[in-house]
């Protein structure tokens, strides 16, 4: 029996603020089941269902949850039900998602099957905002629209470029993956993006060469950036963004990073140098 039927968007964020809190102070377990609750509370809000989903999923990752799986059937159950939602943006993430979890699982033709389910449109709606909000003289609004494109295709090339190297590394394009790393690092530079993202790339090249001199020499520059605070609105191409809390997130990423780090086998070779153990004693601290 629902007796409660909607949350105010304001309700939602901060009960989703909540479940974060709850993830920190107490486990992810009291937060998950919290969610479950509020969930069974208000069986048709979507918006909650879409708004906790999404925190916890993302939250199996920045706090290292233990055994993850057992939380993913509960959430992909819900994407199933978010995919027939009518708000595009619901509906798309969850099938997103999907795709994502069914390519995880090596489901290749599920996979291709919910991405021809994506809807396809050749009008760029938040485009045509900004020109409008530029032709009623609404300049802030048309700023922040134009701000957000730049991070967001900033974002979409770091992205490409990561996985062009990834490609060129399994082929042995040595050369390649050199080109890509320092292409990455030279966007992710002058486009004023938080200074640790900048040694994501030469990282990943260290670590294929099981280099511990070239690993050890870019995790000294880059996990103390991870501690460092961001402030787009410094940079003139990001003055109108709103605080989008990265600093925040860069700190969480930091904690999950040093936990791979420390028990990761992918890493195994950086655990017996001295200055490793000691960099990973002083982020601990």
């Amino acid at each position: 029996m629902s007796f409660n039927e909607d949350l105010t968007d304001i309700e939602i964020e901060n009960f989703v603020n909540e479940l974060d809190k709850v993830v920190q102070e107490q486990n992810y377990m009291s937060a998950f089941q919290m969610a479950i609750d509020k969930i069974h509370e208000y069986p048709t809000c979507d918006k909650l269902l879409y708004s906790a989903t999404l925190y916890l999923d993302g939250a199996l990752f920045l706090y290292s949850v233990p055994e993850p799986e057992q939380y993913r059937e509960t959430f992909e159950t819900f994407y199933k039900r978010l995919s027939v939602n009518e708000i595009p943006e619901i509906r798309d993430t969850a099938i997103s998602m999907l795709i994502s979890y069914a390519r995880n699982r090596g489901e290749y033709s599920k996979a291709e099957e919910l991405i021809n389910m994506l809807p396809f449109s050749t009008i760029d709606r938040e485009e045509q905002l900004a020109i409008l909000y530029h032709k009623q003289k609404k300049y802030e609004d048309a700023e922040k629209i134009w701000e957000h494109r730049v991070l967001k295709s900033v974002t979409d090339i770091q992205t490409a470029l990561i996985n062009m190297l990834e490609i060129a590394l399994l082929e042995k394009y040595n050369n390649n993956a050199e080109f890509f790393a320092d292409m990455y690092e030279t966007i992710t530079r002058q486009f004023c993006f938080p200074e640790w993202m900048r040694y994501n790339a030469h990282l990943l090249l260290a670590i294929d060469k099981k280099s511990k001199d070239e690993s050890l020499s870019i995790l000294k520059k880059m996990l103390p950036a991870m501690r460092k605070e961001w402030t787009p609105q410094d940079c003139k191409l990001y003055q109108c963004t709103e605080d989008n809390g990265v600093t925040s997130l860069s700190s969480k990423v930091a904690a999950s990073f040093c936990e791979e780090l420390s028990n990761n086998a992918e890493y195994a070779f950086l655990r017996d140098c001295i200055e490793f153990r000691e960099l990973m004693a002083k982020m601990n601290n």
